[in-house]
């Protein structure tokens, strides 16, 4: 056993075997954080590099950007309703060393910390700023996010909220609200009509004080329409006065 381990094909076999260890190759998306006896040895790729089998060993990073799904959370809004929120988040490893020697696991790490944060917006906001002014949100999740993941190497590009849902009655209060909001808006709508038509009677009654002729005229084609005429003639002073009426 001995000698087959010196002969030239045990050598080669070694050989070959280190090298196998020895050679690793990385993506252009990836980087090779190297510890050497234990201790951060340097940030290695992309392409191929070399390392000290036994000696060295490696750990690979992806630099691409990674889409994170924030579970579902039952958060009570600053005005005390219950909503079920979640979001999305979008982040990426830009320093390969602290993702790998200040946290555990990073991937881990940040999805807890997105939860977390999810929770305290959420719950410091009211729920017409929920509704409202969801961009706000988002704004104020990625900066508190970022900032958080800041010292493991991560940065954070986005966070966006999903889905907003509300309780069966909290949903049916808002219906009701909305039903409300519609009969307020007719009935605006139907007492300015009746403010414009009494304002328009009111100039009418005006003109026909100022002209008592016009009142006669007005009694005559009551009484003229009465009959199976199909032609009535108006005066042209009435004309006149029909546009005073009218303006």
């Amino acid at each position: 056993m001995e000698n087959l381990i010196f002969s030239p094909v045990g050598i080669i076999v070694i050989i070959v075997i280190l090298l196998f260890h020895s050679v690793k190759i990385t993506r252009e998306y990836q980087r090779g954080v190297v510890f050497r006896l234990g201790r951060f040895a340097g940030t290695r790729g992309p392409g191929i590099f070399l390392i000290i089998p036994i000696i060295e060993n490696i750990k690979i990073i992806d630099l691409r950007i990674i889409t994170l799904d924030i579970p579902s959370q039952e958060v009570i809004t600053k005005d005390n309703i219950s909503v079920t929120v979640d979001a999305v988040l979008y982040f990426k490893v830009v320093d390969p060393e602290k993702a790998v020697i200040e946290v555990q696991n990073y991937m881990h790490a940040t999805s807890q910390m997105a939860q977390t944060s999810l929770r305290g917006v959420v719950g410091g906001a009211t729920l017409d700023e929920l509704l409202g002014d969801k961009n706000k949100i988002d704004s104020e999740l990625h900066s508190i996010i970022d900032a958080a993941t800041d010292p493991w190497g991560v940065k954070v590009t986005s966070v966006e909220l999903k889905h907003i849902e509300l309780t069966a009655d909290m949903q049916r209060a808002m219906a009701r609200e909305a039903e409300a909001e519609r009969m307020k808006r007719a009935k605006i709508i139907l007492a300015e009509g009746e403010f414009l038509a009494a304002t328009k009677l009111k100039e009418a009654s005006d003109v026909l004080r100022t002209e008592p002729a016009t009142l006669r005229y007005l009694e005559t084609l009551t009484t003229i329409a009465k009959e199976q005429n199909n032609t009535i003639l108006f005066p042209v002073e009435m004309l006149g006065i029909l546009s005073k009426i009218k303006g």
